[in-house]
């Protein structure tokens, strides 16, 4: 495996990118490839069986493109696939599930709520997880309907609004103090929901997390790129790429493929 290799990713759709975003500031020298799945997004409707499979398709044309790593930039993806695939596959992954512990360790209220798909909430490893802070009160609550209207590329769209009103409100109403995002497509919700949520509710996402492991795994397996040459980040999209397009309208030299 050359240091050169690009870090790739994949997700179910464009979410993903607030992943990439994060990895991409902490190691700007990296080339990376970026997959969005967005033909079978979303994710956390699927069963088990099937998202393992698309996990598995998704990591096995990164591959072939020789990523060095895998960030498997999609919570749904994590917590019901990343165990098989690093039996199946001999290359490090990086995987993201809510960060629900550093909010239970911080949470003065011991109330805590967690927005995320209904894949994610109902996977083993996040009920582990839960399990593992029985003092602190976990609101869960499945964001049905945002993923599909981000890939639209309808953020601030009233139906938005209504959506993550009808979502928050009622974790408000029982005194969160953290909110956890356990989706890779809802940190690009976060300025609508500061807009409903109290100033002193903290929001929390797994992107600078994933970035800083990503740097840690490279430098133990001796991987980091040191090359001088300008780096390169691919997007694959299986979709109409505009949305994809539109989010990353401020990056510079991106490149954008279909699959």
């Amino acid at each position: 495996m050359k240091n050169e290799n690009p870090i790739g990713l994949f997700d179910s759709g464009i979410g993903g990118t607030s992943i990439w975003k994060e990895v991409h500031s902490l190691l700007p020298n990296e080339n990376t490839i970026y997959l969005a799945d967005s033909i079978n997004a979303p994710y956390g409707l699927k069963t088990k069986e099937e998202i393992i499979a698309l996990s598995c398709k998704n990591t096995e044309l990164l591959l072939e493109l020789n990523c060095k790593i895998i960030i498997v930039a999609c919570n749904t993806a994590t917590t019901n696939a990343i165990k098989e695939l690093r039996a199946k596959y001999d290359v490090p992954f990086i995987g993201i599930e809510p960060a629900i512990k550093p909010a239970a360790l911080q949470s003065k209220t011991q109330t805590i709520g967690i927005l995320a798909t209904k894949g994610t909430l109902n996977s083993e490893l996040f009920h582990q997880s839960v399990a593992n802070h029985p003092d602190v009160k976990i609101i869960e609550q499945i964001g049905h309907g945002l993923v599909q209207l981000i890939e639209n590329g309808d953020i601030d769209s009233p139906e938005m609004e209504e959506l993550l009103k009808s979502y928050l409100n009622p974790m408000i109403e029982k005194n969160i103090d953290y909110l956890v995002l356990g989706c890779s497509h809802y940190p690009y919700l976060i300025p609508q929901i500061k807009k409903i949520i109290p100033s002193n509710v903290k929001i929390i996402d797994s992107g600078e997390a994933v970035a800083k492991q990503t740097k840690k795994i490279l430098e133990q397996n001796n991987l980091l790129n040191n090359s001088n040459e300008k780096s390169s980040q691919w997007f694959y999209s299986n979709s109409e790429p505009e949305v994809l397009k539109s989010i990353l309208n401020h990056q510079e030299d991106v490149i954008f493929k279909n699959f």
